[in-house]
């Protein structure tokens, strides 16, 4: 087999849990084949090169493989080679994002939480109907 069609391959590769999530991803511009934009049916052949977003991270591989079925994630790894630039650029993301503060608000807010934010946004809207 010499070349397969892209959102198979992405999915053969690991890239997407499903082909649907590959063929969504492809559809809303996220993925680049030779610099390209591409549609799902667009075939990938060795030596092409792809660009994959899943923000906020962002992968440029080379294709050194080509395979239509799912296969184990250890094997699925050989299906590419990853530039150095962009193994670089992923590292230094994910030190960055590791190193911001946790978020201000982690899940739901409490009941207490919620009447404090009802109280303030009642604050805000306060109109006096009065003065129609």
């Amino acid at each position: 087999m010499e070349q397969t069609r892209i959102d198979k391959w992405l999915w053969s590769a690991r890239f997407f849990k499903t082909r649907q999530i590959a063929i969504d991803a492809i559809n809303a511009g996220r993925v680049y084949v030779n610099d390209e934009r591409v549609k799902p049916a667009k075939t990938v052949k060795v030596g092409d090169a792809i660009l994959v977003r899943k923000p906020p991270y962002e992968w440029c591989i080379v294709v050194t493989s080509v395979a239509e079925k799912r296969v184990a994630a250890k094997i699925a790894q050989t299906f590419y080679t990853e530039t150095q630039d962009s193994l670089a650029a992923r590292e230094s993301l994910r030190k960055e994002l590791k190193d911001l503060p946790p978020p201000v608000f982690p899940g739901r807010p409490t009941k207490k939480d919620r009447r404090v934010i009802d109280k303030f946004i009642a604050g805000q809207y306060n109109h006096d109907d009065a003065l129609d």
